[in-house]
């Protein structure tokens, strides 16, 4: 059977702290005594924090001892931690500490009795002093020549005489090398506790410092999750549902953690609820009786509500309340006139605690005083808690009402995932009702985009079409789970609809829910989703013009925009935009015109394309439809990062999630946004807040999707960073997280792919993951995506130029990269990419003349549109070209502007290469931006080799001749020659294949073997 943890086994967070606790730790050690308080709520941590504490303090040499208070303490149990404290110390130095209490055993033994014999001393105020004195005395003597650290747990229960000692060592120690630490619960310091005076007396004293521990943030959770469950990264839905339900409490985390691991998804263990229950059921019964009936208020209740369903008396009422309060079970709620439970795991185990039966009846009564006198909670609440009440009162007829009531609520407030919740519900209850009471109570049908709720002719329209019916709620749920983020119910959903409504009475219904299906499955990167189009649109085509119509070959064009569009998607979409306006369609009409945008752009007019789209995203603006809105400033930021205009695409991206969030549908397309704001910050050469931005993305359930999306940025982010390894890893989970076949997704995923073979020296791999692109054929008007695949693949081609076993097949591959350039487009971007490419071409072939022109062309076209990544590329291929040239001044000012701009966009990679070329070729000026750090002195320096010698012994090892060491290293072959004889000389060796195998058996150049220039 698997081990479960309960405890993490790693140590989470509280850097400030044990920060603060080392550094007293090293003040006591220069002989300052110190004393640390550390509060918190019970299960936050302070137990923990102390263990490890002490375990680094014993690392580093000090003495530790640690003793606790007992609840019952302050009946009968004096000084009892620090006689646990003594007596471990008594174990640990033994002699050392008979001899500290030497001549005072007599009153040291009041304390702890294996000092032997008490004397005879009176037991009053003055033999209580003399037992402080001595006890004060044998800590400043222990701590003379070791430092003694002394821990005190649970001083909320301590009694008197241990808080007095313990100030009085506080106090009067001065000398010493000794720190004490004192732990206590916060949520047990009711108003007149002991402890609160004797606080604030000791934080007055200099040596004296108190830490409140906080619960964990979510990130903190996550690792913590991450230890128990034995996972590097837990579901983020786990995560989500934990970190929500402990808000954050260590213990309450480790509980739910083990309860999730027993397979208790919704509940808590056994013993969490024991735990939470016990200081409730210490309290009075009426106030017991209080805290059950707001338990079922939910997790804030008004106290006028509260009033209005007890009906006992204000006074009573007040007086229950002053108690849980004063226990800290319950809080005034600072934003209202009501009470909140101190945490919401209490508020679950009293309310888990009921009986049916109670459950029943006093959700009954929350719900008749609330319909009562609808005043009694806010307006923008009441439907949502109305409906919870007669939901647990488990009366139908009157929940069934409710919640739809509350779901068209929650619509009308963006908060869609409510709304799903509430029609579900709704759903559930629907057979429980009568026809009779659904005729009386429920609402008509609300609003689902192009739903078509009645579709009969108007000469047959009656009362009985204006009556809401379970297909309408699905329609509704289905609009509300697309919205929310919850694809796969509302796939589920709109598999139920279509099941129940017949094709030939209802074509446009049916239409309607089977392009619900494509767009969710399209979504989900499912296989079906074409085939539920093709239904659609064959289900409408002989039809008239409808809003449903428009709608299904406004999207059948855009799922061909983002695969393989051809001119007919082009006029599809124009069809889409035309009915949709003649039949009022205003939502489908921008819809339409966000798609043609997007295929005009495919099909060479990019300047129109951009109008069009920022005229479509205004329209959506002022039509106030969210997630239009949404979808077409994702777009706009796809469209402006494709022509070059980062700055803006960001901008637009940072507008969509701003909205998103604002308008709830962050779980709708915040992770595409998130992605496409990434994307533009990286080609801005704003790398820094790319991070940020997807770190955020990383830890936030809202956007738990597109991992496939997330993960290749990441490795986009390492490859920048010079890590080719972390950057194969990064993609290797993007490629495992979900198959998405848009070449959107899969042309920079190939690149990355390209890229990280090639800094790995596997130009094989690389070359194969091209051809796998290649044969399966590129889409038109890709050329923001193709040409940088193109040029990453012909650059491998490149820099392998010079190894046997990539020589095979070079040639056809060149020539295959060359005939799938696309056409020109005459955005600079493009254009720029597109010199790039014939460059690397030119430079893989050896045409160094024809690549030098490439190179100075790219500067000229990129310099003015400013993105960094392929400006500083170009500049450094000149470079290459001008010191291979001998025009070392020209190589030299190409060279530093390269790193300068590599540096200002965090590229280390490109960084390191023109640090490197400068030091191939000697050049003097070293350029700006990052520079790879010097290394200490190895055993290269100390053969005597000198620099040059030491890149010609690299390039040696590597098997190449003199001709080929002086053309990397822009020197001549008589040159070349006279370093390999004097590095032969130096190293005592007779030939070049001894020099390699010293080079090898020193590791001179890394644990895997000398570096290739370029690799």
């Amino acid at each position: 059977m698997e081990q479960q943890y309960s405890v993490s086994p790693v140590f989470v967070g509280r850097g400030t702290e044990c920060e603060a606790l080392a550094a007293a730790l090293r003040r006591a050690d220069t002989g300052e005594p110190q004393a640390v308080l550390v509060g918190g709520e019970a299960g936050v941590g302070k137990t923990r924090l102390v263990e490890e504490f002490l375990a680094t303090a014993a690392a580093a040499g000090a003495v530790t001892a640690l003793g606790g208070c007992l609840e019952i303490g302050a009946e009968g149990l004096p000084y009892a931690p620090l006689a646990t404290a003594l007596r471990r110390l008594h174990r640990l130095l033994g002699a050392d500490l008979e001899q500290a209490a030497r001549g005072m055993e007599g009153h040291l033994a009041r304390l702890l009795p294996d000092f032997g014999e008490a004397d005879g001393e009176p037991n009053n105020e003055y033999g209580r002093a003399r037992l402080f004195e001595h006890t004060e005395r044998l800590f400043e003597r222990l701590g003379a020549e070791r430092t003694l650290v002394l821990v005190v747990e649970d001083l909320h229960w301590s009694d008197r005489s241990t808080r007095e000692l313990l100030a009085y060592l506080i106090r009067t120690l001065h000398r010493a090398r000794v720190m004490i630490v004192a732990t206590y619960r916060t949520d047990d310091l009711h108003r007149r506790h002991p402890l609160r005076p004797f606080l604030a007396e000791l934080e007055r004293q200099r040596t004296v410092q108190r830490l409140e521990l906080d619960r964990f943030d979510r990130p903190e959770v996550t690792a913590q999750l991450a230890g128990i469950l034995g996972t590097e990264a837990p579901e983020l839905a786990l995560v989500d549902r934990i970190h929500r339900r402990s808000e954050g409490n260590p213990f309450f985390v480790e509980e739910l953690a083990t309860a999730h691991q027993q397979g208790c998804l919704a509940g808590m263990t056994d013993s969490l609820r024991d735990i939470l229950l016990v200081r409730v059921e210490a309290l009075p019964d009426a106030t017991q009786q209080v805290l059950r009936i707001a338990a079922e208020g939910g997790s804030c209740v008004e106290h006028a509500l509260l009033a209005a369903v007890l009906d006992e008396g204000e006074e009573r009422l007040i007086e229950a309340l002053r108690t849980a309060v004063g226990a800290n079970i319950l809080r005034p709620d600072p934003d209202g006139e009501g009470y909140c439970f101190r945490h919401a795991l209490v508020r679950e185990a009293v309310s888990d605690d009921l009986l049916p039966g109670e459950r029943h009846r006093i959700n009954r009564r929350f719900a008749a005083a609330l319909e009562a006198d609808p005043s009694l909670v806010g307006g923008d609440v009441r439907p949502a808690r109305l409906a919870n009440y007669w939901y647990h009162a488990h009366d139908p007829a009157r929940a069934l009402p409710a919640a739809l009531d509350a779901a068209r609520a929650a619509r009308r407030r963006n908060a869609f995932a409510e709304q799903l919740r509430m029609l579900e519900r709704a759903l559930e209850l629907w057979d429980e009702v009568s026809e009779e009471d659904m005729a009386r109570t429920l609402r008509p049908y609300d609003w689902a985009e192009t739903y078509p709720a009645c579709t009969c002719a108007r000469s047959t329209h009656d009362e009985a079409c204006d009556r809401l019916k379970i297909v309408d709620v699905l329609a509704e749920a289905v609009v509300a789970a697309r919205r929310s983020g919850e694809r796969e119910r509302g796939l589920s959903l709109a598999k139920r609809a279509v099941g129940m409504v017949d094709e030939g009475r209802s074509p446009l219904r049916a239409a309607w829910f089977r392009m619900q299906r494509a767009r969710m499955l399209g979504h989900l990167h499912r296989p079906g989703g074409d085939t539920e189009l093709e239904h659609a649109r064959q289900l409408v085509a002989d039809l008239g013009p409808s809003a449903v119509q428009a709608e299904v070959f406004a999207l059948e064009a855009s799922h061909a925009m983002l695969r393989r569009p051809g001119p007919g998607h082009l006029e599809l979409a124009e069809r889409a935009v035309r009915i949709a306006r003649e039949v009022g369609a205003v939502d489908v009409e921008q819809h339409a015109r966000m798609t043609l945008a997007g295929l005009t752009a495919d099909f060479g007019d990019p300047a129109a394309a951009q109008a069009l789209l920022a005229d479509a995203v205004e329209r959506a603006r002022e039509i106030g439809t969210p997630d239009l809105y949404l979808r077409g400033l994702n777009n706009l930021a796809s469209l402006l990062n494709d022509l070059g205009r980062s700055e803006r695409a960001a901008e637009a991206a940072e507008r969509g999630l701003e909205a998103a969030g604002r308008t709830g549908l962050l779980g709708n397309t915040g992770s595409i946004l998130s992605g496409n704001l990434v994307e533009a910050l990286i080609t801005a050469g704003r790398t820094r807040r790319a991070a940020e931005v997807l770190d955020d993305w990383d830890t936030d359930p809202a956007r738990a999707s597109s991992h496939e999306f997330r993960y290749r940025l990441h490795a986009e982010l390492a490859l920048l960073d010079a890590d080719p390894e972390s950057a194969a890893a990064h993609l290797a989970q993007s490629r495992a997280a979900g198959r998405n076949d848009q070449p959107q997704h899969t042309l920079p995923a190939a690149r990355v792919a390209v890229s990280v073979e090639a800094r790995l020296g596997r130009p094989l791999a690389a070359r194969a993951e091209l051809l796998a692109v290649l044969d399966a054929g590129l889409p038109a008007g890709s050329a923001a995506t193709v040409l940088p695949l193109l040029a990453a693949a012909a650059a491998a081609e490149a820099d392998a130029r010079a190894l046997p076993a990539a020589a095979e097949g070079r040639a056809a591959v060149l020539a295959r990269i060359a005939a799938a350039a696309p056409p020109g487009t005459g955005v600079p971007l493009h254009t720029g990419w597109a010199l790039l490419l014939e460059g690397e071409l030119a430079r893989a072939a050896g045409d160094d003349e024809r690549a030098a022109a490439s190179w100075q062309a790219a500067i000229d076209v990129l310099r003015p549109c400013g993105p960094p990544g392929p400006t500083a590329l170009a500049l450094l291929r000149a470079a290459e070209c001008a010191a291979a040239a001998g025009r070392r001044e020209e190589a030299r000012t190409l060279l530093r502007e390269a790193a300068d701009l590599a540096g200002r966009a965090g590229d280390r990679h490109l960084a390191a290469e023109a640090a490197h070329l400068a030091d191939r070729a000697g050049l003097a000026a070293a350029p700006a931006g990052p520079r790879v750090p010097v290394q200490a002195a190895g055993p290269e320096a100390v053969l005597g080799l000198t620099p040059r010698e030491h890149d010609v012994l690299r390039l040696l090892a590597l098997g190449r001749t003199n001709r080929q060491i002086a053309e990397e290293l822009y020197i001549s072959p008589k040159t070349a020659s006279v370093h390999v004889s004097n590095i032969l000389a130096k190293l005592g060796v007779a030939g070049r294949g001894e020099a390699a195998a010293v080079a090898h058996r020193l590791r001179l150049f890394g644990a895997d073997g000398p570096a290739r220039a370029g690799a």
